[in-house]
C-alpha cells in the first residue's frame, strides 16, 4: 500500500511498483485517514508511507497498523530518520525517490521477511496437505518439483504427476521451508535440489523449463553460488 499526500509521489511509487513481479499495489491513498481503516482490515505486507500530511502524519499513522505490516518511510525531510527507524521502519526513502533506492528498500523487507521464516521454522514435518476438490492430499516434501500459479489456481507438480488447488502461491511459500524451497518468479516456486540444471536465466526440473523473474535473480544466484 502506498499512502502520500502528493499525487504525483504516489503515481511514482505505483509505477515503481508494477515492475517488481511480486508486489502487488492493492490501496493508494493521498489521505491517510481514508487508508487507515484499509489497513486494519486487509492484510498489507508492505506500506509506504509519507511522514508529512495534514490531519494524520506518518509518524502516528504507523503506530496504528498491524504489527506484521512492515513500513518504509518516504519524505522530503532527512531529519525523520531517528524518528522513523525507532518506530522500526525498515528502511528511510527521501524524495526524490529513484528505481534504484526503490528497489533497495524492496529487497531490504524481502530479506528482512526471508530471514524472520528461517528464524520461526524450528522443525518441519516433511509433508503438507493440499486442498484439491473434496479431499485433502498428503504430498511428501521429498516428492515436490514445483509449483506454478495459475491465477486462481496452483498447480503442484510431483514425482508423481500434478494436482491442481484453489490455495494461492504466497500460502505454499509460507508453508515450505525456505532451506528447501524459493520462490523464482511470481508465478514459480521451486524445490531447490530438484534442479537438473540452470540453462541462462531458466532453471530445468524434470525437463521443464521454468523462467527466473528479473526481479527474483540476484536473489536466485546468489542462493545458487552459496550452494
Amino acid at each position: 500500500m502506498i499512502v502520500d499526500d502528493e499525487p504525483l509521489a504516489v503515481d511514482l511509487l505505483s509505477s515503481y511498483a508494477e515492475k517488481v513481479d511480486e508486489l502487488k499495489v492493492i490501496g493508494a491513498f493521498t489521505n491517510p485517514l481514508e487508508a487507515l481503516p484499509v489497513l486494519q482490515s486487509e492484510k498489507v505486507d508492505l506500506l509506504f508511507l509519507d511522514i508529512q500530511m495534514p490531519e494524520l502524519s506518518g509518524l502516528q499513522l504507523a503506530q496504528l497498523v498491524p504489527a506484521e505490516t512492515l513500513v518504509v518511510f518516504t519524505t522530503a525531510y532527512p531529519e525523520h530518520a531517528v524518528t522513523g527507524f525507532e518506530l522500526k521502519a525498515l528502511d528511510y526513502l527521501v524524495k526524490p525517490i529513484n528505481l534504484r533506492r526503490f528497489l533497495e528498500a524492496v529487497n531490504r523487507c524481502r530479506e528482512w521477511v526471508g530471514s524472520a521464516k528461517a528464524q520461526t521454522v524450528e522443525s518441519h514435518p516433511g509433508y503438507l496437505f493440499v486442498r484439491s476438490e473434496y479431499r485433502h492430499q498428503k504430498i511428501d516434501l521429498s516428492a515436490l518439483l514445483y509449483l506454478k500459479g495459475l491465477g486462481d489456481y496452483v498447480a503442484v507438480h510431483t514425482t508423481e504427476g500434478k494436482i491442481l488447488t484453489l490455495e494461492n502461491l504466497n500460502g505454499f511459500e509460507e508453508k515450505l521451508p525456505p532451506s528447501q524451497f524459493m520462490r523464482i518468479h511470481k508465478s514459480y516456486l521451486i524445490a531447490l535440489e530438484k534442479i537438473d540444471y540452470i540453462e541462462r536465466n531458466r532453471v530445468v526440473i524434470a525437463g521443464e523449463h521454468l523462467p527466473v523473474g528479473p526481479t527474483y535473480q540476484e536473489r536466485f544466484w546468489e542462493r545458487i553460488r552459496s550452494t
